[in-house]
């Protein structure tokens, strides 16, 4: 391992690769770079922007990644086949920071079942993917997947060749998250004592989380050597989703006694990042979610309260604001002026110019009028809607909604939609229910043969008039694709929501 990075944490996130193969998760080059950017406040040391040769779309999102993106080295993953690694090589060789990371599978397992291959054919085309890229990419990581399902022999000869052929991180996959911490602690152990030019690379993890298990793993690897983890914020991830970032940041952070070791991640940024995400992706945070749950920092408990008004730390291990959470927030009203709500947004992280403002305080009046208070969750929303329309502009919008419904009658809806030419067209469509008739309606102007797969609400904040979030995620030809929408009228928000989520649907397409 290289000295100058013994006693620090390599951040390597993976949350715009691994974890957009989330089931249910789709994103647009414009989510992408977003996400990109928040990664880029919060530090981290490595961006893992996708897999260059899976779409045209993805090259051309992690390309402008690449390019634009200042700080964290920029990586694209990579088969050890010569395509991909081409591929790879023309999408990041003339970026700020550019890495390749190239895998294939190592365990008997995978090479009886999925690449019928023997190990010694398995070898040379590991030996020739590292190569092939270093010939125009200095920085080269080499995964052999699934690693913890190995012969630990054959695995040391890979990662040996592996170094010796230019690549300068190797990472240990517990890609079916199959070990344990002990186990996986001692496979770690085990590539220092038996690799004989390991300390020429840095080791890094990649742990899944099929048995809960994926940070428990990620941190026995730190008390072990290695010195990159890898994931992705919240967790996301294939299956059950990879070792949650924030998680193991946080403990390393929390217990420098225990791991001696430290990053440079603005965990200020963390709840930011994890709620922006979150957002994104479709996917709610559970409550009790450690670091960044609704429920993280608050106390209940009449004992516990008692305790923590006299000395916080009696029951709080970390301060809320070290990870950016949001608690009782400052809230606007509707008698709030620009300046008041512009300092808000910058506060949280927003940077806005004058005739976005005029746009966005226009969405906050509007709101303003139908609720009494506006929190910092309600303003995330309010953002959060604003961006999707800018990422779906020129295509459809929703301009005017009627339902009517009833426990004795066919629900209807009449809906308006602004069409990609800027015109618009009105339908009236029955349903089975209220959203069913929006649904049927916007079906019956945009045309599109989609199946709708899954509705959730959720609150925003508290109170009978708390803004509603809807997420609808839809199936065309076998791809998932997710919109959301706010609004504190449920129908509507699932009207904005449907039309999200085909505009990404049309977006990611004609990219593809």
């Amino acid at each position: 391992m290289n000295t100058k990075n013994r006693d620090k944490l390599i951040v390597f996130d993976t949350t715009l690769r691994d974890g957009e193969q989330s089931a249910g998760a789709s994103l647009t080059s414009q989510d992408k770079f977003r996400i990109a950017g928040q990664l880029q406040k919060l530090n981290v040391d490595v961006i893992e922007a996708g897999f260059a040769a899976s779409s045209p779309g993805d090259f051309s999102a992690v390309r402008k990644i690449a390019l634009e993106i200042e700080g964290p080295t920029i990586c694209t993953l990579a088969r050890a086949v010569k395509s991909d690694i081409d591929a790879a090589i023309e999408c990041v060789k003339d970026g700020l920071k550019p890495r390749i990371h190239t895998f294939l599978s190592v365990s008997d397992i995978h090479l009886l079942h999925q690449m019928k291959k023997d190990r010694e054919s398995i070898m040379l085309m590991a030996v020739d993917a590292v190569k092939r890229a270093k010939e125009f990419v200095e920085d080269i990581e080499f995964s052999p997947m699934d690693a913890s399902r190995s012969d630990p022999e054959y695995l040391y000869i890979m990662l040996e060749k592996a170094i010796d052929a230019g690549a300068t991180t190797v990472n240990i996959p517990d890609t079916v998250g199959y070990s344990n911490p002990k186990e996986f602690g001692n496979l770690i152990s085990g590539v220092f004592k038996n690799v004989s030019n390991i300390n020429k690379a840095i080791v890094s993890v990649h742990c899944h989380n099929d048995l809960g298990m994926a940070v428990a793993n990620s941190l026995s690897s730190l008390e072990n050597g290695a010195r990159q983890i890898e994931g992705c914020v919240n967790g996301l991830g294939e299956r059950a989703g990879n070792a949650a970032l924030e998680e193991v940041i946080m403990a390393v952070k929390t217990r420098p006694d225990h791991y001696g070791i430290s990053s440079d991640i603005n965990t200020e940024e963390i709840g930011a990042t994890s709620r922006l995400i979150s957002n994104i992706f479709g996917f709610p945070i559970q409550y009790n979610k450690a670091i960044t749950g609704q429920n993280a920092f608050r106390h209940s408990s009449g004992i516990h309260q008692d305790a923590y008004l006299k000395e916080r730390t009696t029951f709080e291990i970390m301060h809320p604001d070290e990870v950016g959470w949001r608690g009782d927030a400052i809230v606007l009203t509707k008698v709030s002026g620009r300046a008041g709500l512009k300092s808000r947004l910058e506060y949280l992280g927003y940077k806005i110019d004058d005739e976005e403002l005029i746009e966005i305080f226009k969405n906050f009046k509007n709101l303003a009028d139908q609720k009494k208070e506006i929190t910092d969750q309600d303003l995330e929303a309010l953002m959060s809607e604003f961006h999707r329309e800018l990422d779906t502009t020129e295509r459809f919008k929703v301009v005017d909604l009627d339902v009517i419904c009833g426990n004795k009658q066919n629900p209807s809806s009449t809906i308006t939609l602004e069409l990609p030419n800027g015109k618009t067209k009105t339908s009236t469509k029955t349903g089975t229910g209220p959203v069913d008739a929006v649904c049927n309606s916007i079906d019956s102007i945009i045309n599109e043969n989609i199946t709708l797969t899954e509705f959730a609400v959720s609150s925003v904040t508290e109170g009978i008039d708390a803004l509603g979030e809807v997420t609808i995620r839809i199936e065309k030809e076998g791809t998932i694709y997710t919109g959301q929408g706010s609004d504190t009228d449920i129908i509507v928000a699932s009207a904005k929501a449907y039309v999200n989520a085909i505009n990404r649907y049309l977006i990611i397409q004609s990219s593809n």
